[in-house]
């Protein structure tokens, strides 16, 4: 199952690259389940991804390795797959893409998962849906024009 998410933001695709780093990470963390991160090497290919998932009275690792990464004139992506996942995920490939639009550029969460059966992928899309629809605001904050002086 895929889910596609696009937020637009006003700083270049160059800008919002650079600002792509652990704190950025932490703060698009949602709120539930509270997630700690383990190890954060960065986006580029071969950087790996370590994270807790606190369900409060049981914790799960995620572990995505970066598969892929490329900067053209227009985009810069990165892909994270996991090789470790917690127990409601069977697959999960993850394409980050920034796309140079007008004066600014667009965030497009490109997810691709299932569950470990059947059944349980179809559960898993409100869930993750709204999980990276939580990021939406975020990336606007952080990724505001700044100022000239």
């Amino acid at each position: 199952m895929q889910i596609q998410i696009e937020t637009p933001v006003l700083q270049d695709y160059l800008q919002v690259k650079a600002g792509f780093t652990e704190s950025l990470f932490k703060d698009l963390a949602p709120p539930f389940p509270p997630v700690k991160v383990l190890r954060f090497d960065g986006c580029k290919k071969g950087d790996q991804v370590t994270l807790e998932l606190d369900f409060f009275l049981f914790k799960q690792k995620w572990v995505s390795l970066i598969t892929e990464d490329q900067t053209t004139d227009s985009e810069f992506y990165f892909i994270d797959e996991g090789i470790q996942l917690p127990f409601f995920l069977g697959k999960w490939k993850h394409k980050h893409r920034i796309i140079a639009r007008g004066n600014g550029s667009v965030i497009r969460d490109e997810i691709a998962f299932s569950g470990p059966f059947f059944w349980v992928t179809p559960l898993l899309f409100p869930v993750l849906w709204v999980q990276f629809w939580y990021r939406k605001p975020i990336y606007r904050k952080i990724f505001k024009k700044k100022k000239l002086n």
